[in-house]
């Protein structure tokens, strides 16, 4: 029997006992072990396997003070990479308390909700240890005690709870003799939600206050994992944390441990028995560079493999799409300028772009400076390096977007943008031209409005034909088809009015090649409408004066042919 796909599977011991197929990362615990890293952050985008991983690390290092469910945790690990290591690996196992903090559940409407979740998860780790400190109470002092007990039972006060994981190691210390491996997962959501919804500072001073404590002066401390999106400053939380180890996408150590590289996926593909799909999978999905190592995105890939193991012939779709926000580009769109409408349209277009590599970074430069919008961007999976490179005593990146899914995300983003702008103008100037057969009006009215959207030209005819239709769609008085079938072929545009007696337009659009063809394409749309006969579908409706128009569109120009509706 096939292994399942584990889809949104990310509990190490579920993964393994329950028989998913697994891409083995355990020689991540190898490399941490290597480095002695004491505070680690790693910075990966969103769905590229952080939770898993740091699930993994939970099942190799704790001790969960029970013999019997310690031997089935080490079993998880036979066959894996890190058990054919060593016995200086193999002796960490279960060797320690661990304190397990996901932080994903704050993404709340304000501050006392997203508080509320994360004491609300700092609890539940301490109600989880609570036999091992009832166990060896008189190990710990009384204050030592009641505050943990106020701690698991959600009773403390918020000045207790900023204290709480440095309270839970020195409890975890004096109660087995071990220090404590703190692991965080997604320690920056307080932070990207807090920033959208407007209470940012209240959220960092107090993030700040839960981790200085333990990261910064902690006796009792054996080391620390942290993941998240992006590498916040250490002015935002992090301060005065010198031996914080930031593991960016920029680092080459760790670099294929999160995500999968193509050798997995292939052996993968293979597997499934679709190795054919291999160049769409791909195009659509692969892309990323961290580090030196080249890594594609494994939500995806998990979710494409599941669509083609029961159908072959299924689509490629944009799959992480659904899974991260998309506000970040919502942001730069919404608030771009005119350069910076070109460097999206560029980045379409298949082009690179050249930036300064800023790796500290808080959600509040994203009002400032448009060069650190391009670094979240990248750091969050949208753009990709390409490569690096020093100048005037800086590191530049060349980033591009990665692959058609996340081109995909633009596209739409680009297009709902469109559509939300083109609702608030007022196009009644290039209806009336329209209606007088003014070529010439229809011409400057769309050249405007052109030179203020962001386009991209992939598939040229598509975006002319969704930016036209849109406009033309703002009229109450008249219905707009498109891409109807009509006379020997499809005419890409129909307006009429809802009354037979009244007026109706045919428009055929084309993308020409260079700005010189401009006027010959035009011509060339208007004597399609007529050499395939678009008109007789509106005559035989009833309709009996009927406009012709030929449109052709080169990047920010357009020409635009007038005809009656018959040769």
């Amino acid at each position: 029997m096939e292994k399942a796909l584990p889809i949104g599977v990310e509990n190490f011991e579920d993964m393994v006992s329950s028989g998913y197929y697994y891409i083995d990362k355990t020689m991540l615990i190898k490399e941490l072990l290597d480095q002695k890293g004491k505070v680690n952050l790693f910075t990966r985008p969103r769905r590229f396997g952080k939770t898993l991983n740091l699930s993994m690390l939970r099942y190799f290092f704790e001790d969960t003070g029970d013999f019997e469910k310690n031997e089935r945790h080490k079993k998880l690990f036979l066959g894996m990479k890190i058990a054919q290591a060593g016995q200086a690996y193999a002796r960490h196992m279960c060797g320690y308390p661990v304190f397990n903090l996901t932080l994903k559940s704050a993404k709340q409407e304000d501050f006392e909700m997203a508080y509320y979740m994360v004491q609300t998860a700092v609890s539940t780790e301490f109600e989880r240890h609570r036999g091992v400190v009832e166990a060896a109470k008189e190990s710990l002092s009384f204050r030592e005690y009641e505050r943990y007990i106020a701690i698991a039972e959600g009773k403390a006060q918020e000045k207790e709870v900023r204290n709480a994981l440095q309270l839970f190691c020195q409890c975890m210390y004096k109660a087995t003799g071990k220090n404590t491996v703190i692991l965080m997962d997604e320690y920056d959501v307080p932070l990207e939600n807090a920033y959208f919804r407007g209470f940012y500072d209240q959220m960092a001073v107090f993030l700040r206050a839960l981790l200085e404590p333990s990261l910064k002066t902690n006796d009792y401390l054996q080391f620390a994992v942290m993941t998240g999106c992006l590498r916040i400053s250490k002015e935002s939380i992090f301060t005065g944390l010198n031996h914080l180890k930031i593991i960016s996408i920029l680092e080459k150590r760790y670099s294929e441990h999160f995500g999968f590289t193509e050798p997995e996926v292939l052996r993968m593909m293979e597997r499934y028995g679709v190795s054919e799909c291999f160049p769409t999978l791909k195009e659509w999905y692969d892309g990323y560079r961290f580090g030196d190592t080249e890594v594609y995105n494994p939500w995806s890939v998990i979710n494409f493999l599941y669509d083609l193991s029961a159908d072959r012939r299924a689509l490629p779709r944009p799959y992480w799409a659904n899974t991260s926000s998309n506000d970040m580009i919502r942001n730069l769109i919404l608030r771009a300028g005119f350069e910076t409408r070109g460097q999206i349209e560029a980045l379409l277009n298949g082009k690179s772009l050249d930036i300064r590599a800023h790796e500290e970074v808080t959600y509040e430069d994203m009002r400032n400076d448009g060069e650190n919008l391009w670094n979240f961007l990248l750091f969050t999976g949208y753009l990709t390096k390409e490569t690096e490179y020093l100048k005037d005593d800086s590191i530049f990146l060349r980033v591009r977007i990665p692959n058609k899914e996340v081109k995909s995300i633009y596209q739409n983003t680009v297009l709902n943008w469109m559509g939300d702008r083109i609702k608030k103008e007022d196009f009644h100037d290039f209806y009336h031209a329209m209606e007088q057969g003014d070529a010439r009006k229809m011409k400057d009215a769309l050249n405007a409005e052109l030179i203020r959207t962001i386009s991209f030209y992939d598939h040229a005819e598509n975006f002319y034909h969704g930016f036209l239709a849109g406009i033309l769609s703002q009229s109450e008085d008249y219905l707009v088809r498109s891409n109807r079938e009509s006379g020997n072929g499809r005419s890409d545009i129909m307006v009429k009015s809802p009354s037979l007696r009244g007026r109706a337009f045919i428009l055929e659009l084309k993308a020409a090649k260079s700005i010189d063809n401009l006027e010959a394409d035009a011509q060339k749309a208007l004597q399609q409408i007529y050499d395939k006969k678009y008109v007789l579908e509106l005559q035989t409706e009833g309709y009996r004066k009927v406009d012709c128009y030929g449109i052709a569109f080169y990047r920010k120009d357009c020409e635009v042919r007038y005809g009656k509706g018959s040769a």
